[in-house]
């Protein structure tokens, strides 16, 4: 009798080697080095072993083929060698690039970019049908202007005469006479056409959920940062909750909001949001507009810093740079220093405290500092109080309600259509008086 043949239970993990470029002139948050590691990391999460990597400094990109020709050569002559099924570059290729590239690398590897690859890990962990519309916008708005043909369909006509079943344009397959590669594009913008709108949708029924909270009068606070400082983790501590937890890059992409009990008995709602990374692609953050305007309608960031990571300072500086893009910097932001227990001396994180701002350190994993850090998100919200000077219409009760329920007025005086308050309100609050707001008193004397 024969053994019964055994059958690996998952597919082989594909081979992947990396190429990264340091352009003089040029600085990154990164250097060279730890972008390429940070490249590593990503194509794990997407399910890749990577075999090697290949790195250049140029004054400026090739024209055609990005890195030199030279370069170009070594690199097959690597992947060959080394057996690599994909290919993948540290920064985004330009259409011509990645054409040129394909050309002359062959057909035996599969070329990708940090922002192709980034849009395959998000297509991997989106859960909902917010989340998957999303990336499939981003996939479709990058991949469109990038349509070669190289793919396998996209030479043949579609249009055109009969033929035996399988040829050119056969019994459903007769059209106007364009390029498949025409079809494909129409079909495309199509396609993002009502992705747009379906997430528009999406985007107006956010807006009445927030209205709803801020009518509620509880405050919101979105836990922001960049991939995998531990946002998630300390979610489930400050909440007592079970939101999903990995240790791996993007492993959140879909919003989790949650009740979180303050000292006092002050309540607030706590928003968990997609984690940022250097050179973010411009298309998520288009794509992910709805997800993203939850972070810029909060009334205070926590900002979560993984700080046992070498190059904390760097993503730290990375997230800032995406608040600013969503416009979102002027939110009041208190930053939580992670991870704090995987530092060697407590004297290292005094040291370490000192080059944040509104900082403290917490272990979410430890369950370090958490009573502490709810204390100084109170504080922000209930304690710390701004000078406002406003001129609202009556048309505008919700603000004036907000500042007799929540400010403190100094002065208040009624006007033909509207009410002249000066006074202090909670720094949360004073962003919902933009607008309004009279800059100074002098500014009010001379009207």
């Amino acid at each position: 009798m024969s053994k019964k043949q055994t059958y690996p239970s998952k597919a082989p993990r594909e081979r992947a080697f990396l190429v990264g470029v340091e352009v003089f002139g040029e600085e990154g948050l990164l250097p060279l080095e730890d972008s390429l590691a940070e490249l590593a990391l990503l194509a794990e999460t997407a399910g890749l072993d990577v075999v090697g990597e290949l790195s250049q400094k140029l004054n400026r990109p090739n024209a055609k083929t990005f890195i030199g020709s030279g370069k170009v050569n070594e690199l097959k002559a690597l992947a060959e060698e080394t057996l690599s099924q994909v290919l993948i570059f540290d920064d985004e290729l330009s259409p011509r690039h990645q054409r040129e590239l394909e050309k002359l690398l062959g057909d035996n590897v599969r070329l990708l970019d940090r922002t192709s690859l980034i849009l395959d890990i998000f297509a991997q962990h989106a859960k909902t049908s917010e989340g998957m519309l999303q990336v499939e916008l981003a996939q479709y708005e990058y991949y469109l202007p990038r349509l070669t043909r190289a793919w396998t369909h996209l030479a043949r006509q579609a249009g055109g005469g009969g033929g035996r079943a399988g040829s050119t344009g056969g019994v459903g397959l007769r059209g106007p006479g364009e390029t498949q590669l025409e079809v494909d594009r129409r079909v495309i913008g199509k396609r993002i056409s009502h992705i747009k709108k379906e997430l528009e949708k999406v985007r107006a029924h956010r807006m009445r959920h927030r209205d709803k909270r801020k009518k509620s009068r509880m405050p919101i606070i979105a836990l922001v940062g960049y991939t995998n400082a531990g946002k998630s983790t300390l979610l489930n501590q400050l909440a007592q909750a079970d939101v999903y937890v990995a240790d791996q890059l993007f492993a959140t992409l879909d919003p989790t909001t949650r009740r979180v009990d303050l000292p006092g008995g002050y309540k607030s709602l706590f928003t968990d949001t997609v984690g940022f990374i250097q050179k973010l692609p411009t298309t998520l953050v288009a794509a992910f507009r709805a997800t993203l305007e939850e972070i810029a309608e909060a009334d205070l960031l926590l900002h979560v810093v993984d700080i046992s990571h070498p190059n904390a300072l760097n993503h730290f500086e990375a997230v800032e740079e995406t608040l600013i893009d969503i416009d979102a910097e002027h939110i009041p932001v208190i930053t939580a220093l992670n991870k704090i227990d995987l530092l060697n001396t407590i004297e290292t994180a005094q040291e370490t405290l000192s080059r944040y701002p509104r900082a403290i350190a917490v272990s979410a994993q430890e369950k370090i500092g958490i009573t502490e850090l709810k204390t100084l998100l109170k504080k922000s919200l209930y304690e710390t109080y701004s000078p406002i000077l406003v001129r609202l219409p009556y048309q505008q009760g919700n603000l004036i309600s907000i500042f007799h329920e929540s400010g403190q007025i100094e002065r208040i005086e009624h006007e033909r259509g509207g009410v002249l308050i000066q006074g202090r309100l909670p720094g949360r609050l004073v962003a919902q008086f933009d607008g309004w707001e009279i800059l100074s008193e002098e500014d009010e004397n001379e009207r």
